[in-house]
């Protein structure tokens, strides 16, 4: 059998009907025996968590199942913000394998470390593999696992989001199998006759030069090509347009070069930190991440069209390849995305329907996204990350 997806969106606010509605409409598209399926939830269904996840469960005929809560979902062309919504996603991957496994941090007198990893985990993850990860964001440190996936298993993936239902801690939900849990993270992996795809639109553009640190401490830049950071700001923003100079107002963001071996630097070699905080007297500029002297850097600036460009642009590069082929797609967007970034709804949602002819979609709105730039993991925000399975070649 090939490669099925399938995918299903419901608005009812009856919990339990609703995911009747979203198992029965998915098993009709489904071609295949599910092998995986992900859940995502608004908050008004986690009072009925206990109650969806083997109900679930049972109705696909398997505990290959992870989910979680989301503040907006997202279906096939479609992105419902702050109201009742369910999607699932179900995949038929046959010769491939899916281990699903449930996640805790546990701090120990070193620092740290995970536990729920499967017995069965291969100790060399083979290639072409990608984790899966839904975590929540007040008990489960992601940059943590995104370093020792980096460290230990080098080319694979890292893809998913933080669970974006709660206010405080106890209040998002996450799922595994039968069970429902409120902490830690929830991960599939998957690898053999399946290919899954990233894409990570950070939705920010170059602007002006690149250029080396040369005085750093932390997660503060001093000094830039040997003057002070803000000079080197100044600098740039007299070189730019009128319009460019307002997006530089409204928010400016720095880009890290993740692999300087190469000639030249364009948008997708990047990862992007926003400017917390800028000391005119110093000459400092304060970043949402560390950094060191000798990494090369540039300014960036963030808007509606440039994330509408970066995406579209990303997506075009899929769509008329391989076009034939059974694709499915999960969607981890930024929080920040949806109608507080775009003059319309459904903006990520529908631009991938368009890339991929409304291949099977599932999602949610995350408080940060996973997923690799340049070959390695990073936790990002305002991102869209996309996972895109089709055929092994």
């Amino acid at each position: 059998m090939p490669l099925a997806f399938a995918s299903a969106l419901s608005t009812n606010p009856n919990s339990l009907a609703a995911l009747d509605e979203v198992v029965a409409l998915a098993k009709q598209q489904l071609q295949g025996e599910a092998t995986v399926a992900l859940l995502f939830v608004s908050a008004d269904h986690l009072g009925a968590a206990d109650k969806l996840a083997p109900r679930l469960c049972e109705q696909l005929g398997t505990d290959a199942v992870i989910g979680c809560s989301g503040e907006s979902i997202v279906g096939v062309g479609t992105e419902i913000e702050m109201e009742s919504a369910m999607s699932l996603w179900v995949a038929s991957l046959p010769g491939s394998t899916v281990m699903p496994m449930r996640l805790e941090f546990v701090r120990t007198a070193e620092g740290g470390s995970f536990v729920g990893w499967p017995d069965e985990l291969p100790d060399a993850w083979p290639v072409g593999s990608a984790l899966l990860v839904l975590g929540d964001p007040y008990t489960f440190p992601p940059e943590f696992l995104l370093e020792r996936v980096n460290d230990d298993h080098s080319g694979v993936s890292v893809i998913g989001g933080m669970a974006s239902a709660a206010t405080q801690p106890g209040e998002n939900c996450l799922f595994m199998g039968p069970n429902a849990y409120h902490d830690g993270a929830v991960a599939v992996l998957i690898y053999g006759e399946v290919t899954i795809r990233s894409i990570v639109s950070q939705g920010c553009r170059p602007i002006g030069e690149h250029f080396v640190i040369t005085k750093a401490e932390r997660n503060v830049i001093q000094e830039l090509g040997g003057l002070p950071a803000y000079q080197r700001l100044i600098e740039v923003y007299a070189t730019l347009a009128t319009h460019e100079q307002e997006m530089v107002r409204r928010g400016l963001h720095v880009g890290r070069v993740v692999s300087e071996y190469q000639d030249k630097f364009e948008q997708g070699d990047f990862l992007v930190r926003n400017v917390t905080g800028v000391d005119q007297e110093s000459g400092a500029i304060v970043l949402g991440d560390y950094v060191r002297p000798g990494q090369t850097v540039q300014f960036h600036v963030r808007d509606a069209n440039t994330a509408d460009g970066e995406l579209k642009q990303m997506l075009a590069a899929l769509k008329q390849t391989r076009s034939g082929d059974q694709r499915g797609a999960l969607l981890f967007t930024c929080n920040g995305r949806g109608t507080r970034l775009f003059p319309a709804p459904n903006h990520d949602a529908e631009a991938i329907g368009n890339a991929l002819n409304n291949s099977p979609l599932a999602g949610f709105f995350a408080a940060g996204e996973m997923g690799p730039v340049a070959g390695r993991n990073f936790l990002h925000g305002f991102t869209a990350s996309i996972a895109i399975f089709e055929a092994a070649q």
